[in-house]
Protein backbone atom coordinates (compact mmCIF):
# COMPACT_ATOMS: atom_id res chain seq x y z
CA UNK A 1 0.00 0.00 0.00
CA UNK A 2 1.32 3.59 -0.89
CA UNK A 3 0.54 6.01 1.71
CA UNK A 4 1.17 10.08 0.91
CA UNK A 5 3.27 10.63 3.96
CA UNK A 6 2.89 14.57 4.65
CA UNK A 7 6.36 14.74 6.18
CA UNK A 8 8.57 13.56 3.00
CA UNK A 9 5.57 14.75 0.67
CA UNK A 10 5.23 12.28 -1.67
CA UNK A 11 3.65 8.41 -1.30
CA UNK A 12 5.86 5.62 0.22
CA UNK A 13 5.42 2.22 0.66
CA UNK A 14 3.81 1.36 3.89
CA UNK A 15 6.37 -0.69 5.60
CA UNK A 16 5.27 -1.66 9.37
CA UNK A 17 7.63 -1.23 12.32
CA UNK A 18 6.52 -5.02 13.23
CA UNK A 19 5.74 -7.13 10.49
CA UNK A 20 1.95 -7.81 10.14
CA UNK A 21 0.98 -5.49 12.90
CA UNK A 22 0.39 -1.31 12.64
CA UNK A 23 -0.07 1.12 15.14
CA UNK A 24 -1.94 4.29 14.51
CA UNK A 25 -3.01 7.51 16.34
CA UNK A 26 -5.65 9.48 15.13
CA UNK A 27 -6.40 12.81 17.06
CA UNK A 28 -9.93 13.11 18.29
CA UNK A 29 -12.13 15.64 19.22
CA UNK A 30 -11.94 18.18 22.04
CA UNK A 31 -15.24 17.66 23.81
CA UNK A 32 -17.44 20.94 24.56
CA UNK A 33 -19.84 21.01 21.35
CA UNK A 34 -21.93 18.41 19.14
CA UNK A 35 -19.20 17.82 16.36
CA UNK A 36 -19.56 18.86 13.15
CA UNK A 37 -18.96 17.44 9.26
CA UNK A 38 -15.25 18.62 9.33
CA UNK A 39 -15.02 16.65 13.00
CA UNK A 40 -16.56 14.11 10.90
CA UNK A 41 -14.19 14.15 8.19
CA UNK A 42 -11.17 12.12 10.04
CA UNK A 43 -13.78 10.39 11.95
CA UNK A 44 -14.62 8.62 8.41
CA UNK A 45 -11.44 8.34 6.61
CA UNK A 46 -9.27 6.98 9.57
CA UNK A 47 -12.05 4.54 10.34
CA UNK A 48 -12.08 3.58 6.29
CA UNK A 49 -8.20 2.84 6.63
CA UNK A 50 -8.49 0.68 10.02
CA UNK A 51 -11.42 -1.39 8.39
CA UNK A 52 -9.37 -1.69 5.48
CA UNK A 53 -6.09 -2.40 6.53
CA UNK A 54 -8.01 -5.06 9.04
CA UNK A 55 -9.41 -6.43 6.08
CA UNK A 56 -6.14 -6.83 4.32
CA UNK A 57 -5.13 -8.92 7.33
CA UNK A 58 -3.37 -6.90 9.39
CA UNK A 59 -3.60 -6.75 13.28
CA UNK A 60 -4.24 -3.18 14.15
CA UNK A 61 -4.07 -1.15 17.45
CA UNK A 62 -5.72 1.94 16.91
CA UNK A 63 -5.80 4.94 19.26
CA UNK A 64 -7.92 7.85 19.55
CA UNK A 65 -7.99 10.39 22.38
CA UNK A 66 -10.67 12.72 23.59
CA UNK A 67 -9.40 15.88 24.74
CA UNK A 68 -11.54 16.47 28.23
CA UNK A 69 -9.34 19.21 29.46
CA UNK A 70 -9.84 22.73 27.24
CA UNK A 71 -9.99 26.37 27.63
CA UNK A 72 -12.92 26.06 25.94
CA UNK A 73 -14.35 23.15 28.17
CA UNK A 74 -13.78 25.18 31.27
CA UNK A 75 -15.59 28.43 29.49
CA UNK A 76 -18.28 26.19 28.81
CA UNK A 77 -18.47 24.91 32.33
CA UNK A 78 -18.81 28.39 33.51
CA UNK A 79 -21.26 29.54 31.44
CA UNK A 80 -23.20 26.73 32.95
CA UNK A 81 -22.96 26.61 36.21
CA UNK A 82 -21.38 23.18 36.20
CA UNK A 83 -18.30 20.93 36.18
CA UNK A 84 -16.02 20.72 33.47
CA UNK A 85 -16.33 16.94 33.98
CA UNK A 86 -20.23 17.43 33.21
CA UNK A 87 -19.63 19.01 29.70
CA UNK A 88 -16.89 16.59 29.07
CA UNK A 89 -18.90 13.70 29.92
CA UNK A 90 -21.89 15.24 28.37
CA UNK A 91 -20.49 15.95 25.09
CA UNK A 92 -18.65 12.07 25.14
CA UNK A 93 -21.78 10.68 25.25
CA UNK A 94 -23.31 12.63 22.20
CA UNK A 95 -20.09 11.78 20.30
CA UNK A 96 -21.00 8.47 20.54
CA UNK A 97 -24.11 8.72 19.25
CA UNK A 98 -22.88 11.00 16.38
CA UNK A 99 -19.99 8.35 15.43
CA UNK A 100 -22.08 5.72 15.80
CA UNK A 101 -24.63 6.98 13.54
CA UNK A 102 -21.74 6.97 11.09
CA UNK A 103 -20.75 4.01 11.06
CA UNK A 104 -17.34 4.21 12.95
CA UNK A 105 -16.10 1.70 14.85
CA UNK A 106 -14.75 2.05 18.42
CA UNK A 107 -11.11 2.50 18.69
CA UNK A 108 -9.16 -0.18 20.23
CA UNK A 109 -8.04 2.57 23.15
CA UNK A 110 -10.39 5.77 23.71
CA UNK A 111 -7.60 7.44 26.56
CA UNK A 112 -8.58 10.79 27.69
CA UNK A 113 -6.37 13.49 28.18
CA UNK A 114 -7.16 13.31 32.33
CA UNK A 115 -6.37 9.75 32.93
CA UNK A 116 -3.01 10.34 31.60
CA UNK A 117 -1.99 13.28 33.91
CA UNK A 118 0.67 10.74 35.04
CA UNK A 119 1.88 9.97 31.78
CA UNK A 120 2.26 13.85 30.53
CA UNK A 121 4.25 14.98 33.62
CA UNK A 122 7.15 12.20 33.08
CA UNK A 123 7.60 13.69 29.44
CA UNK A 124 7.93 17.21 30.35
CA UNK A 125 10.03 16.04 33.17
CA UNK A 126 12.42 13.80 30.85
CA UNK A 127 12.19 17.28 28.41
CA UNK A 128 13.26 19.86 31.81
CA UNK A 129 16.10 17.01 32.60
CA UNK A 130 17.45 17.45 29.09
CA UNK A 131 16.80 20.84 28.50
CA UNK A 132 14.08 21.37 26.22
CA UNK A 133 11.76 22.55 28.47
CA UNK A 134 11.69 25.30 31.51
CA UNK A 135 9.74 26.36 34.26
CA UNK A 136 8.27 29.87 33.76
CA UNK A 137 8.04 32.46 37.06
CA UNK A 138 4.14 32.05 37.10
CA UNK A 139 4.23 28.11 37.00
CA UNK A 140 3.65 27.46 33.78
CA UNK A 141 6.07 25.15 31.56
CA UNK A 142 7.47 25.99 28.08
CA UNK A 143 9.21 24.28 25.28
CA UNK A 144 12.51 25.66 23.90
CA UNK A 145 11.35 25.27 20.33
CA UNK A 146 14.75 26.56 19.53
CA UNK A 147 16.47 23.52 20.76
CA UNK A 148 15.00 20.95 17.95
CA UNK A 149 16.91 22.23 15.39
CA UNK A 150 14.24 20.02 12.98
CA UNK A 151 11.08 21.68 13.89
CA UNK A 152 9.08 23.06 11.17
CA UNK A 153 9.68 19.54 9.22
CA UNK A 154 6.03 18.30 9.25
CA UNK A 155 4.82 21.76 8.38
CA UNK A 156 7.75 22.29 5.69
CA UNK A 157 7.73 26.07 7.21
CA UNK A 158 11.49 27.57 8.13
CA UNK A 159 11.74 28.39 11.84
CA UNK A 160 12.36 32.43 10.39
CA UNK A 161 8.84 32.27 8.93
CA UNK A 162 7.15 30.33 11.64
CA UNK A 163 8.17 33.37 13.93
CA UNK A 164 7.44 35.61 12.09
CA UNK A 165 3.63 34.89 13.25
CA UNK A 166 4.55 34.19 16.77
CA UNK A 167 3.91 36.14 19.84
CA UNK A 168 3.69 36.43 23.58
CA UNK A 169 -0.01 36.75 24.74
CA UNK A 170 -0.46 38.66 27.82
CA UNK A 171 0.31 36.48 31.10
CA UNK A 172 2.61 34.25 29.17
CA UNK A 173 6.46 34.41 30.33
CA UNK A 174 8.35 32.68 27.71
CA UNK A 175 12.04 32.82 26.67
CA UNK A 176 11.22 32.83 23.02
CA UNK A 177 7.65 33.87 21.28
CA UNK A 178 8.12 30.41 19.94
CA UNK A 179 7.92 28.37 22.82
CA UNK A 180 4.78 26.57 23.46
CA UNK A 181 3.14 25.79 26.55
CA UNK A 182 3.54 21.87 28.21
CA UNK A 183 1.94 22.90 31.41
CA UNK A 184 -0.37 25.77 32.58
CA UNK A 185 -0.84 26.79 36.41
CA UNK A 186 -4.26 27.11 37.22
CA UNK A 187 -5.81 30.22 37.31
CA UNK A 188 -8.59 30.62 40.13
CA UNK A 189 -11.49 28.31 39.77
CA UNK A 190 -9.89 26.33 37.40
CA UNK A 191 -9.33 22.59 37.54
CA UNK A 192 -5.99 21.36 38.23
CA UNK A 193 -3.76 18.75 39.26
CA UNK A 194 -0.62 18.35 41.73
CA UNK A 195 2.78 18.51 39.44
CA UNK A 196 6.55 19.70 40.18
CA UNK A 197 5.97 22.95 38.94
CA UNK A 198 3.13 23.89 39.91
CA UNK A 199 -0.98 22.74 40.19
CA UNK A 200 -2.38 23.08 36.99
CA UNK A 201 -3.26 21.15 33.97
CA UNK A 202 -1.53 19.78 30.59
CA UNK A 203 -1.29 22.11 27.47
CA UNK A 204 -3.17 20.52 24.68
CA UNK A 205 0.21 19.17 22.30
CA UNK A 206 1.33 17.21 25.32
CA UNK A 207 -1.76 15.24 25.86
CA UNK A 208 -1.48 13.25 22.66
CA UNK A 209 2.44 12.80 22.83
CA UNK A 210 1.74 11.22 25.88
CA UNK A 211 -1.27 9.09 25.09
CA UNK A 212 0.19 7.65 21.85
CA UNK A 213 3.43 6.79 24.12
CA UNK A 214 1.44 4.78 26.48
CA UNK A 215 -0.46 3.17 24.34
CA UNK A 216 1.34 2.36 21.20
CA UNK A 217 4.85 2.99 22.22
CA UNK A 218 7.74 5.56 21.30
CA UNK A 219 7.07 5.05 17.35
CA UNK A 220 3.99 4.79 15.96
CA UNK A 221 3.32 3.65 12.08
CA UNK A 222 0.27 6.18 11.26
CA UNK A 223 -0.63 9.11 12.80
CA UNK A 224 -3.38 11.19 11.39
CA UNK A 225 -5.93 13.94 11.58
CA UNK A 226 -6.84 16.85 9.53
CA UNK A 227 -4.93 19.40 7.43
CA UNK A 228 -5.58 22.23 9.98
CA UNK A 229 -3.99 19.73 13.40
CA UNK A 230 -0.52 20.08 10.63
CA UNK A 231 0.86 23.33 12.66
CA UNK A 232 1.04 23.91 15.12
CA UNK A 233 -0.44 20.82 16.68
CA UNK A 234 1.33 17.68 14.88
CA UNK A 235 4.54 19.74 14.45
CA UNK A 236 4.63 20.69 18.45
CA UNK A 237 3.90 16.41 19.29
CA UNK A 238 6.90 15.86 16.44
CA UNK A 239 9.22 18.05 18.60
CA UNK A 240 8.40 17.44 22.16
CA UNK A 241 7.71 13.56 21.64
CA UNK A 242 11.18 12.96 19.84
CA UNK A 243 13.18 15.49 21.74
CA UNK A 244 11.93 13.45 25.05
CA UNK A 245 12.33 9.51 23.54
CA UNK A 246 15.35 10.49 21.28
CA UNK A 247 13.43 8.08 18.54
CA UNK A 248 11.22 9.17 15.48
CA UNK A 249 7.86 9.35 16.05
CA UNK A 250 5.51 8.58 13.61
CA UNK A 251 6.81 7.14 10.38
CA UNK A 252 3.89 8.44 8.18
CA UNK A 253 1.87 11.07 8.75
CA UNK A 254 -1.81 11.48 6.98
CA UNK A 255 -3.94 14.99 6.76
CA UNK A 256 -7.11 14.85 5.08
CA UNK A 257 -8.35 18.03 3.68
CA UNK A 258 -10.91 20.54 4.72
CA UNK A 259 -14.48 21.09 3.68
CA UNK A 260 -15.92 23.88 2.15
CA UNK A 261 -19.81 25.20 2.39
CA UNK A 262 -19.80 27.46 -1.15
CA UNK A 263 -15.99 27.10 -1.40
CA UNK A 264 -15.13 28.53 1.34
CA UNK A 265 -13.44 26.68 4.23
CA UNK A 266 -16.19 25.63 6.78
CA UNK A 267 -15.32 27.42 9.86
CA UNK A 268 -17.28 28.93 13.43
CA UNK A 269 -15.66 32.15 12.44
CA UNK A 270 -17.62 32.67 9.09
CA UNK A 271 -20.62 30.56 10.99
CA UNK A 272 -21.18 27.98 7.72
CA UNK A 273 -20.41 24.61 9.28
CA UNK A 274 -23.68 22.28 10.09
CA UNK A 275 -23.15 19.73 13.11
CA UNK A 276 -23.68 16.21 11.88
CA UNK A 277 -26.63 15.73 14.31
CA UNK A 278 -28.53 18.34 12.28
CA UNK A 279 -27.77 17.03 8.84
CA UNK A 280 -28.71 13.44 10.02
CA UNK A 281 -31.71 14.75 11.15
CA UNK A 282 -32.66 15.58 7.40
CA UNK A 283 -30.10 13.07 5.26
CA UNK A 284 -29.53 10.50 7.74
CA UNK A 285 -26.36 9.45 8.90
CA UNK A 286 -25.01 6.76 6.31
CA UNK A 287 -25.52 9.95 3.61
CA UNK A 288 -22.83 11.70 5.66
CA UNK A 289 -20.29 9.13 5.72
CA UNK A 290 -20.82 8.36 1.72
CA UNK A 291 -20.33 12.28 1.17
CA UNK A 292 -17.32 12.20 3.48
CA UNK A 293 -15.22 9.08 1.73
CA UNK A 294 -16.56 9.74 -2.21
CA UNK A 295 -13.75 11.65 -2.59
CA UNK A 296 -9.65 11.37 -2.20
CA UNK A 297 -9.26 12.15 1.84
CA UNK A 298 -6.64 14.72 1.08
CA UNK A 299 -8.50 16.63 -1.46
CA UNK A 300 -10.73 19.76 0.29
CA UNK A 301 -14.78 19.30 -0.89
CA UNK A 302 -17.59 21.07 -1.13
CA UNK A 303 -20.65 20.40 1.46
CA UNK A 304 -23.81 21.03 -0.08
CA UNK A 305 -28.11 19.31 -0.09
CA UNK A 306 -27.49 18.53 -3.82
CA UNK A 307 -24.29 16.36 -3.16
CA UNK A 308 -25.63 14.83 -0.06
CA UNK A 309 -28.92 14.14 -2.23
CA UNK A 310 -26.83 12.33 -4.95
CA UNK A 311 -25.09 10.60 -2.48
CA UNK A 312 -28.95 8.90 -0.96
CA UNK A 313 -29.43 7.85 -4.98
CA UNK A 314 -26.15 5.54 -4.97
CA UNK A 315 -26.96 4.19 -2.10
CA UNK A 316 -29.98 3.56 -2.79
CA UNK A 317 -28.58 1.69 -5.92
CA UNK A 318 -26.52 -0.36 -3.33
CA UNK A 319 -29.04 -1.52 -1.24
CA UNK A 320 -31.53 -2.31 -4.24
CA UNK A 321 -28.51 -4.50 -5.88
CA UNK A 322 -28.07 -6.30 -2.76
CA UNK A 323 -31.59 -6.88 -2.26
CA UNK A 324 -32.05 -8.16 -5.55
CA UNK A 325 -29.29 -10.32 -4.96
CA UNK A 326 -30.54 -11.95 -1.59
CA UNK A 327 -33.73 -12.54 -3.59
CA UNK A 328 -31.89 -14.04 -6.25
CA UNK A 329 -29.94 -16.45 -3.72
CA UNK A 330 -33.35 -16.94 -1.92
CA UNK A 331 -35.10 -18.07 -4.94
CA UNK A 332 -32.24 -20.32 -7.23
CA UNK A 333 -33.69 -23.72 -8.14
CA UNK A 334 -30.11 -24.82 -8.97
CA UNK A 335 -26.44 -25.03 -7.09
CA UNK A 336 -24.92 -23.92 -10.21
CA UNK A 337 -25.86 -22.11 -13.74
CA UNK A 338 -24.25 -21.70 -16.70
CA UNK A 339 -22.94 -18.29 -16.25
CA UNK A 340 -21.74 -18.85 -13.15
CA UNK A 341 -18.02 -18.99 -14.85
CA UNK A 342 -18.15 -15.33 -16.40
CA UNK A 343 -19.88 -13.66 -12.56
CA UNK A 344 -17.22 -15.04 -10.33
CA UNK A 345 -14.26 -13.99 -13.08
CA UNK A 346 -16.05 -10.75 -12.91
CA UNK A 347 -16.50 -10.57 -9.19
CA UNK A 348 -12.52 -11.10 -8.83
CA UNK A 349 -11.49 -8.49 -11.46
CA UNK A 350 -14.03 -6.24 -9.03
CA UNK A 351 -11.94 -7.83 -5.70
CA UNK A 352 -8.41 -7.10 -7.68
CA UNK A 353 -9.77 -3.09 -8.47
CA UNK A 354 -10.61 -2.20 -5.48
CA UNK A 355 -7.60 -3.54 -3.62
CA UNK A 356 -5.77 -1.11 -6.37
CA UNK A 357 -7.43 1.62 -5.74
CA UNK A 358 -7.17 1.56 -1.33
CA UNK A 359 -4.11 0.61 -1.91
CA UNK A 360 -3.05 3.81 -3.72
CA UNK A 361 -3.00 6.02 -1.05
CA UNK A 362 -6.81 5.04 0.19
CA UNK A 363 -8.35 6.19 -3.13
CA UNK A 364 -12.09 5.45 -1.99
CA UNK A 365 -13.37 7.65 -4.94
CA UNK A 366 -12.23 4.81 -6.87
CA UNK A 367 -12.99 1.75 -4.85
CA UNK A 368 -16.33 3.01 -4.40
CA UNK A 369 -16.23 2.86 -8.68
CA UNK A 370 -15.33 -0.87 -8.11
CA UNK A 371 -17.83 -1.83 -5.96
CA UNK A 372 -20.72 0.27 -8.46
CA UNK A 373 -19.33 -1.65 -11.33
CA UNK A 374 -19.70 -4.43 -9.14
CA UNK A 375 -23.40 -3.32 -8.79
CA UNK A 376 -23.62 -3.42 -12.64
CA UNK A 377 -22.11 -7.36 -12.99
CA UNK A 378 -24.79 -8.56 -10.68
CA UNK A 379 -27.79 -6.46 -12.30
CA UNK A 380 -26.74 -8.13 -15.65
CA UNK A 381 -26.39 -11.92 -13.79
CA UNK A 382 -29.42 -12.08 -12.15
CA UNK A 383 -31.71 -10.29 -15.27
CA UNK A 384 -31.57 -13.98 -16.45
CA UNK A 385 -31.54 -15.79 -13.31
CA UNK A 386 -31.94 -19.38 -14.63
CA UNK A 387 -28.06 -18.87 -15.75
CA UNK A 388 -26.85 -18.56 -12.57
CA UNK A 389 -26.26 -20.55 -9.56
CA UNK A 390 -26.98 -19.95 -5.92
CA UNK A 391 -23.68 -20.93 -5.11
CA UNK A 392 -22.12 -18.23 -7.78
CA UNK A 393 -24.98 -15.43 -6.33
CA UNK A 394 -23.45 -16.07 -2.43
CA UNK A 395 -20.35 -15.98 -3.26
CA UNK A 396 -20.48 -12.65 -5.06
CA UNK A 397 -22.78 -11.47 -2.51
CA UNK A 398 -19.78 -12.26 0.26
CA UNK A 399 -17.41 -9.96 -1.90
CA UNK A 400 -20.50 -7.25 -2.59
CA UNK A 401 -20.63 -7.29 1.87
CA UNK A 402 -17.15 -7.50 2.10
CA UNK A 403 -16.46 -4.12 -0.08
CA UNK A 404 -18.96 -2.37 1.62
CA UNK A 405 -18.20 -2.55 5.25
CA UNK A 406 -14.70 -1.77 4.17
CA UNK A 407 -15.96 1.74 3.22
CA UNK A 408 -18.41 1.65 5.89
CA UNK A 409 -21.34 1.42 4.18
CA UNK A 410 -25.04 -0.79 3.67
CA UNK A 411 -25.46 -0.61 7.52
CA UNK A 412 -28.40 1.76 8.27
CA UNK A 413 -31.07 -0.03 6.11
CA UNK A 414 -31.98 -3.26 7.69
CA UNK A 415 -33.82 -6.22 6.13
CA UNK A 416 -37.71 -5.86 7.30
CA UNK A 417 -40.14 -9.00 8.24
CA UNK A 418 -43.27 -9.26 7.92
CA UNK A 419 -45.72 -10.14 10.59
CA UNK A 420 -47.67 -13.37 9.75
CA UNK A 421 -51.00 -11.32 8.31
CA UNK A 422 -49.22 -9.76 5.47
CA UNK A 423 -47.51 -12.78 4.97
CA UNK A 424 -50.50 -14.64 4.57
CA UNK A 425 -52.11 -12.40 2.21
CA UNK A 426 -48.68 -12.43 0.05
CA UNK A 427 -49.33 -16.19 -0.41
CA UNK A 428 -52.62 -16.09 -1.03
CA UNK A 429 -52.33 -13.52 -3.76
CA UNK A 430 -49.91 -16.20 -5.05
CA UNK A 431 -52.13 -19.01 -5.20
CA UNK A 432 -54.86 -16.90 -6.88
CA UNK A 433 -52.28 -16.00 -9.50
CA UNK A 434 -51.57 -19.76 -9.43
CA UNK A 435 -55.64 -20.17 -10.15
CA UNK A 436 -56.08 -17.14 -12.78
CA UNK A 437 -58.16 -15.42 -10.36
CA UNK A 438 -56.89 -11.84 -11.62
CA UNK A 439 -59.67 -10.14 -9.56
CA UNK A 440 -59.02 -11.78 -6.07
CA UNK A 441 -54.95 -11.19 -6.88
CA UNK A 442 -55.58 -7.83 -7.59
CA UNK A 443 -57.92 -6.99 -4.48
CA UNK A 444 -55.07 -8.81 -2.07
CA UNK A 445 -52.34 -6.36 -4.18
CA UNK A 446 -54.67 -2.95 -3.55
CA UNK A 447 -54.85 -3.89 0.27
CA UNK A 448 -51.87 -4.59 0.92
CA UNK A 449 -50.72 -1.51 -0.78
CA UNK A 450 -53.13 0.01 1.15
CA UNK A 451 -51.12 -1.13 4.52
CA UNK A 452 -48.30 0.22 2.24
CA UNK A 453 -46.64 -2.83 0.87
CA UNK A 454 -45.47 -2.70 -2.60
CA UNK A 455 -45.45 -6.04 -4.33
CA UNK A 456 -43.32 -6.90 -7.46
CA UNK A 457 -43.26 -9.92 -9.90
CA UNK A 458 -40.29 -10.91 -11.34
CA UNK A 459 -39.48 -13.94 -13.06
CA UNK A 460 -37.66 -15.51 -9.32
CA UNK A 461 -40.71 -14.72 -7.52
CA UNK A 462 -42.65 -11.86 -5.56
CA UNK A 463 -40.90 -9.44 -3.92
CA UNK A 464 -42.23 -6.79 -1.32
CA UNK A 465 -40.89 -3.33 -0.31
CA UNK A 466 -42.77 -0.59 1.99
CA UNK A 467 -43.71 2.27 0.36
Amino acid sequence: MQIFNTLTRQKETLVPIEEGKLRIYACGPTVYNFIHIGNARPLCVFDTLRRYLEWRGFDVRFVQNFTDIDDKIIRRANEEGVTYQEIAERYIAEFWTDAKGLGVKEATVHPKATENIDEIIAIIAGLEEKGFAYKAPNGDVYFRTRRFNEYGKLSHQPLDDLESGARIAVGEDKEDPMDFALWKAAKAGEPSWPSPWSDGRPGWHIECSAMARRFLGETIDIHGGGQDLIFPHHENEIAQSECCNGVPFARYWMHNGYINVDNKKMSKSLNNFFTVRDVAKIYGYEAIRFFLISSSYRSPINYSAEIIEQGISALDRLYTCRENLQFAIDNAAAVTGENDAQLLQKVETRRAQFITAMDDDLNTADAIAALFELTKDINVAIATPEKVGKEACEKTLDLFNQLADVLGLLYERKKESLDDEIEALIAARAAARKEKNWAEADRIRDELKARNIVLEDTPQGVKWHRA
